[in-house]
């Protein structure tokens, strides 16, 4: 089975809204070969909960994170994904750090979708996060780039940042799941 990591800084705030909305993205575009999805967090402290604002900005997008319990990324973790799928540029910087052999699967958010989209060509998930990484690798990334790929991470701010992040990250997991595994086909049939 193919998994997916996303990763944020403490695992509360993004990276769970981002795993749940990804998670109900891809539902309906995988059959019975839905990735695994899961999310750690760089300083995380284990076991800490989804922020009150979190689990409310997510259920307001239609996505139950309330269980979420946060987790420390792991050298292990990142050795497992068959993708790493990060909130900002220190995240994807800090595992190709601590891991180089994950640099090739591992992105921003925004920077995957955006490659993907690039990309039009078919393939399983492995042979779209290979071609993106060839698209990366072609392209080259500018400091000023790494800056426009990062979604904000809401931690101390006021509800209505958080509803706006995870609207924001809706957006881009949609984008995303039909980047990997393609639109939702549509019955030409009536209700």
């Amino acid at each position: 089975m193919t998994s997916i990591l996303v990763v944020c800084s403490g695992n509360i705030c993004r990276s769970p809204m981002a795993e749940g909305l990804l998670r109900h993205a891809m539902e309906g575009r995988s059959g019975l070969h839905m990735p695994s999805i899961r999310s750690a967090g760089t300083i995380a402290m284990e076991g800490t909960p989804a922020t009150r604002e979190a689990i409310t900005a997510a259920r307001d997008r239609g996505v139950d994170i309330e269980a979420h319990r946060a987790r420390r990324l792991t050298d292990a973790m990142i050795g497992d994904a068959d993708l790493l799928v990060c909130m900002a540029a220190e995240h994807r910087e800090e595992i190709d750090e601590r891991v180089p052999e994950a640099t090739d699967r591992t992105f921003t958010l925004k920077e995957l979708t955006r490659l993907l989209e690039l990309d039009t060509s078919s393939g399983d998930l492995a042979g779209r996060v290979a071609a993106a990484a060839a698209a990366r690798a072609e392209a080259g990334v500018t400091e000023a780039d790494r800056f426009d790929e990062d979604v904000v991470d809401p931690l101390g701010m006021p509800l209505e940042t958080y509803l706006a992040i995870a609207f924001e990250l809706e957006e881009w997991t949609q984008r995303l799941a039909v980047g990997l595994l393609g639109p939702v086909a549509v019955s030409a049939e009536g209700p």
